[in-house]
Parts: structure tokens; sequence; C-alpha cells
């Protein structure tokens, strides 16, 4: 019997959430480790140009990083029933979830981790043991107090900062899970009766830090149920299981979570390719660009919302264009068809500088 893959990862974590919940319906042999704070610090930063989490360690020892740099290198390793679609319009909708999941939900998971003080009990606990797993409680704590402050440190480039803008966020979670609830009351999944490499997108946030901190679990999930049971199901989903909608479905009862994602996610990605692009010439070759740049401002529900610029999510765009462009002429036709209908055409037009991943980074390519 061969090795397993190692899954690197914690239950608090927002990403490991995804590649977990892939690896389980895949049925793809694996066990799952907390990282400690070595594997962390020192293991991965060598193996993967980044102190991240989750990684996934082959059985042939290759350390792979990025949600969705794991599942693209699995699909091909694992390629029975695929979580990418085959169809056009469903294919690229599953990789907009999977990037608005990702991406937008970020700062939501972060504020509704950070700004409700009931939450620090879980991650003290879990940070704590995570990191020290056979030290004292009182170290534990005072290491986890440590992240927490790390992570705290990000809260201002996220524009989460106490003011209008936070009530901003908390209206629009609220709107937006009654939009997924509404889905969900009529699909199992977000395109069927299988995950899509979307729905492993969007459970990050909404398990680990929604679903599972106590007082998000208590306020957002919980009361939606049809939220609640796709977490469940995510988290234990039956392995190879499902299959999409016939004849490249999209449901309706997405349509006004793409209006929205369009009137708003589209606007932030166009703001955040100005700045790389103006960052871009000032780069020293072979250099990867910062992971945040300038102030970038954007729609957000009934407001607009400001926030750094992480040049990342541009390579995420790329990414979902390079499997629009290998498209044939007819399925690119479909594809542009819908999203002109959903007010996101302009994503097919962006004319992006190629970019390579380096860690949590950019380069030009």
């Amino acid at each position: 019997m061969s090795k397993p893959y190692i899954h690197y990862a914690w239950h608090l974590s927002y990403f490991s959430g995804k590649s977990r919940s892939y690896l389980l319906y895949k049925d793809i042999p694996h066990v799952e480790k907390a990282i400690d704070f070595y594997t962390f610090s020192v293991r991965a930063k060598k193996k993967t140009n980044a102190a991240v989490m989750p990684i996934v360690v082959t059985p042939e020892g290759e350390w792979l990083q990025d949600t969705s740099h794991i599942i693209d290198q699995l699909e091909q390793r694992f390629p029975t029933a695929p979580v990418v679609p085959t169809t056009p319009v469903q294919r690229i909708a599953s990789y907009l979830m999977e990037m608005w999941g990702d991406e937008w939900w970020l700062v939501v998971a972060m504020y509704t981790r950070w700004f409700h003080s009931e939450n620090y009990v879980v991650f003290q606990r879990d940070a704590g043991r995570g990191l020290l797993p056979y030290f004292p409680s009182f170290i534990q704590n005072k290491v986890a107090a440590k992240a927490a402050n790390q992570m705290r440190g990000h809260l201002p480039s996220l524009g989460l900062v106490p003011g209008p803008q936070i009530d901003l966020i908390a209206k629009w979670t609220r709107d937006t899970l009654d939009l997924l609830d509404a889905h969900f009351a009529k699909h199992k999944f977000l395109f069927g009766d299988k995950p899509s490499i979307g729905d492993f997108g969007l459970i990050g946030p909404l398990y680990a830090h929604l679903g599972r901190d106590p007082w998000s679990k208590r306020e957002l999930i919980d009361p939606r149920p049809n939220v609640r049971a796709w977490v469940d199901r995510m988290n234990k989903p039956k392995p190879l299981s499902g299959a999409f909608l016939p004849q490249d479905q999209i449901p309706e009862t997405l349509t006004p979570i793409f209006q929205t994602m369009f009137s708003e996610f589209l606007p932030m990605i166009e703001a955040i390719l100005a700045e790389v692009k103006a960052a871009l010439p000032k780069c020293a070759p072979g250099k990867s660009l910062p992971r945040g740049l300038g102030e970038v401002e954007f729609p957000m529900g009934n407001g607009r919302y400001r926030r750094a610029a992480i040049p990342y999510i541009v390579w995420m765009t790329q990414r979902i264009l390079d499997v629009y462009h290998s498209m044939n002429s007819r399925d690119q036709a479909s594809v542009r068809a819908w999203l002109t209908g959903l007010g996101g055409e302009a994503l097919l037009d962006m004319e992006i500088p190629r970019l390579r991943r380096v860690g949590l980074r950019v380069a030009a390519a």
C-alpha cells in the first residue's frame, strides 16, 4: 500500500476547510495533522516559500501550497468525479464562485472572528494546542495571543476598522447568507447534486469562521437551516457521488448572487488590476510585488468599501481567463452571453500582464 497524503491543517483555518472537504469528497487516502509551530514557520517556509496552511504533502514528498494549486494538481492525479464541470458556463461559474469564496469572503470572515470577543475562546484553545501541542496551557495561551495579534494586525489593510464599513459588512453578510439559504433550499450544492470547485471555495469561510466560531455560528449560520445543512454536507461529503445539473444549467437561485458578484467583486478586481499595472514597472526584475498595494474603493451592498489592493486576486482572475481562452469559439460565446446577461462581460475583456504565483505573492511571468 502506498503512503497516504498528509494534510497539514487546522479546523480553525479559513483555507483548511476548503482542502479538507475536497480530500474527503475525492476519497483521497490522507491523514490530517495539526500543523505545529516548527512545521508552520520553518518546514513550510523552506518547502513552499511561505509560512502557510493548509499544506498537502504527496506520497513522493512534494509539498503543495495554495488550495487552488492543490486542487489543480490532485484533479490530475485523481480524475474520477471531477469537481470542475466540463460544460463551459458551469465551468467558468464554478471558478468564479471559488475565487469569490477565497478572496471576497475573507473580509467577512475576519470581521466575524475578530469583532466578536466570544470567538477568541475557540481561537485561543485551537491555536495554542495546534502550535505547541505538548506545552502547558499557559504557554499555549501566550503563543495563541501572539498569533491573534498578528492576525489583528491585518485588519486595517482589509478595511476592518471601527466605523461605517463594519456596519456595511454586517448587513452584506446577512443579506448574502439569505440568498445562499434560498439557493440551498432547492439544491444540495451550487450546481447540482455534487460539490464543485466553487463549493470548496465557499466552504472555507462558511465553516472555519462563520460555521464554527461561537458568535458567528449562533447568529449567522444556525438560523439559516439550508446553509447549515450545506456546511454539514461539505464537511461529511458522500465520496465521488452526485452529478452537476444537465445541459450546462445555472440555477436561477444563483442569479442574484452572481449579479451581486459582478456589481461589487468585479469593480474591486478592476481597481486592483490598475494598481498592479502601476506597480509592475517599478518592481525589480524577478522580484515579487508586495502582498498589498495602495487602497482601492468599490461598491459593497448599498455603500462603498475601501481596502488595500491584494495583487494575488489578479492572479486568480488570470487563472479563470486562462480557462476561458482555452475553450473553443462556441463555448466562449456561451460564456460571454451568460456573463453579459448578468453584467459581468467586462471580466472577459480584462488585459492582465502575465503573472506567476510565488508563495502568497505574485510576480511578472
